[in-house]
Formats: C-alpha cells, sequence, structure tokens
C-alpha cells in the first residue's frame, strides 16, 4: 500500500504575464523617496511618509476627522452646492462636471464646515478638497465660508481654514471673483470681535484663495513643501523672462521671506493648533454683544448674497457712505470754485 498518489493531471503553468504578486491597493509609492509604503501604515502617519517625511495629499473630511476632538464634529451647510449662473460650457457642460466631481469624491462641494470641539476650545472648521474641481472656490464655497464665520462671531467661537485650491472658478466668472471680498468683509468683523482666526495652508494653495482669506489669517501656518502662490511659476517665468529661484513658491521660500509664521509637521498640526488657542483664546476678554446673522435658505443663483443678510447690507451701506462722502466734498469744491470764478 503506497502513502501517497500522483495525480493524473498536470498542473497546468502560470502564464508569465500573470507571475506577478498581487499587492494593488496594498502599497504606495512614495513620489518623493520611491518608497514603497504599506497603506495601513501611511494611514496612521496621517498620509505622511516614514522614511523622508513627504506630504501626501488629504480630503476634507480626513483633516476635519484629524483636526477635532475624538474626530467628532457636526458638518454644516451641506445643503450649499453650486448652481450654473452663467450656463457655461467648455469641453463640456459645468453642470456636469460638478455631477461628475460629486461622484468621484462623494462630496457636496469643495469645501467642507465642521464645528466641534478642539482641544476643548469651540471651534468653526472650513477644509477644502482639492480633488472636487481642483478645490476651486466658487459662489457655494465663499457662501459657506461666510457662513462659518458668522457663526464664529455669534457664538464666540475660533475659526480654522484649511486651504487647497487652485483659485476662483473659472465657470462661474466674476461672480467668483466676488467670494474674495465678501469673504474678507466677514474676517474684518471677526477681527473686530477679537476673535482668533487661523489659517492652514496645503499644497496647493494658489490663485484667488491664497489673495483672499488664506492670507489673512491671525497666524499663518503651512505644510512642508507646500505650493503657495498666486499665479503658477511656469506663467511668471514666462511674464518676467527670467529664471526664478530654487524651491520658489513653496512654503520654506514664503517662510523665509516673510509671509508665513509657521510651517508644521502635519503630525504636529493639531498639537500646535490646539497650543496657538490656549494662547489667542481669552475668556476674561470682555466685547460688545455680537450681530445677529440672517441664515436664509441659499440660492445658487443670487450670486451667494443674501438680501436679508446683516453682514451684507451693513458692510454695502458703510462702502457707500465712505464712497458717497469724498464725492460730496469733490462736488462741493468744485461749485465753489465756480462760483468765485
Amino acid at each position: 500500500m503506497t502513502w501517497f498518489k500522483k495525480k493524473e493531471q498536470k498542473i497546468e503553468p502560470v502564464p508569465e504575464g500573470e507571475r506577478v504578486v498581487r499587492t494593488e491597493g496594498i502599497f504606495v509609492k512614495c513620489p518623493e523617496c520611491d518608497a514603497a509604503l504599506y497603506k495601513r501604515e501611511l494611514e496612521e502617519s496621517l498620509q505622511v511618509c516614514t522614511h523622508c517625511d513627504y506630504h501626501f495629499r488629504m480630503g476634507a473630511r480626513e483633516r476635519l476627522a484629524m483636526l477635532f476632538d475624538e474626530a467628532t464634529y457636526d458638518e454644516l451647510d451641506a445643503e450649499v452646492v453650486s448652481g450654473d449662473p452663467l450656463d457655461f460650457v467648455d469641453t463640456k457642460p459645468y453642470k456636469q462636471r460638478l455631477e461628475q466631481a460629486k461622484r468621484a469624491t462623494g462630496l457636496p462641494e469643495a469645501v467642507i464646515n465642521g464645528h466641534g470641539r478642539v482641544g476643548g476650545f469651540d471651534t468653526y472648521v472650513a477644509a477644502m478638497d482639492f480633488n472636487f474641481l481642483g478645490g476651486s472656490m466658487g459662489v457655494a464655497v465663499g457662501e459657506k465660508i461666510t457662513r462659518l464665520i458668522e457663526r464664529a462671531i455669534r457664538d464666540r467661537a475660533a475659526v480654522v481654514t484649511i486651504a487647497a485650491s487652485g483659485g476662483a472658478r473659472m465657470q462661474e466668472g466674476t461672480l467668483s471673483l466676488m467670494q474674495m471680498g465678501k469673504i474678507a468683509a466677514a474676517l474684518a468683523l471677526l477681527d473686530e470681535a477679537r476673535l482668533p482666526f487661523i489659517s492652514v495652508l496645503t499644497d496647493p494653495t494658489t490663485g484667488g484663495v491664497t489673495a483672499s482669506f488664506a492670507m489673512l489669517g491671525d497666524v499663518i501656518i503651512a505644510e512642508p513643501k507646500a505650493l503657495i502662490g498666486f499665479a503658477g511659476p511656469r506663467v511668471i517665468e514666462q511674464t518676467i523672462r527670467q529664471k526664478l529661484p530654487k524651491d520658489f513658491q513653496r512654503s520654506e521660500f514664503l517662510l523665509e521671506h516673510g509671509f508665513l509664521d509657521r510651517i508644521v509637521d502635519r503630525r504636529e498640526m493639531r498639537a500646535t493648533i490646539i497650543r496657538l488657542l490656549q494662547f489667542m483664546v481669552n475668556p476674561e476678554i470682555k466685547v460688545a454683544p455680537s450681530p445677529v446673522f440672517a441664515e436664509a435658505p441659499f440660492d445658487a443663483g443670487a450670486n451667494g448674497n443674501d438680501p436679508d443678510s446683516k453682514l451684507t447690507a451693513e458692510a454695502l451701506r458703510s462702502v457707500a457712505t465712505e464712497e458717497r462722502e469724498p464725492e460730496d466734498e469733490k462736488r462741493q469744491a468744485r461749485e465753489g470754485l465756480k462760483s468765485e470764478v
């Protein structure tokens, strides 16, 4: 009696094209040092290479979970989404691009608003996601960030923004550019209320976002080697016809030239922001009551302005008054000159 018996059919050889170990979704290659990174370890290190400290890009929801206490927060203004006020069409309709971006990212818009506790401090955070149409700022993005600031003024809370954007959204034309001044006006009221605003710049932060709220923080911090600027380096080189310095528009270059307060590793970002809030938030400060802002349903076709918003009405009224007074003085001077002649 034999212990082993040979099978009649032979083992079929594996084709050469299939003689590979399948590691899809298990390892990620670092673009900086070419190291093979175990995906689970990369997630534990907050998407930072453990060999060379290269910072991979992160989504908006991951950043919010990283920042808030126990990764718990309330999402705000999810119903505020972009319309198509200009009926814009390039190689494909703008509405189609929006639907594709929503399906690909699972996000309603290029920014996600969250409210919760950061180190025990009441904080409102707006995190942008570059995967949603390049993190571009349109009417809905401007409205969401403005609402976030208004709520912070109402509740006397801190504001943190995490920028990752290619700039204003061209499919919405001038309406997208209007959001720069709109957010800046809201931040001016936040400053008058003596509430902290921390701006975090990530790779990339460019265009109209850099030219507006991203550079208006009480403290401006950035991740290592993040691309930060207005126009791209290639456009600048073509315009001035000169070779730009090494690492131009990288966060280290901006820190050296005084545009940033600090560069912070992502793994230390939460602890750094908590320390800043401990220094900036003083419960003993007594100020006048904050204005109560109206929250009307968002109309994407109304260029992002809420006609019932006290912020909008007061800002426009003050600007109109400031512009009218010099004109009145000039007119009186002209009339006086004519009477003398």
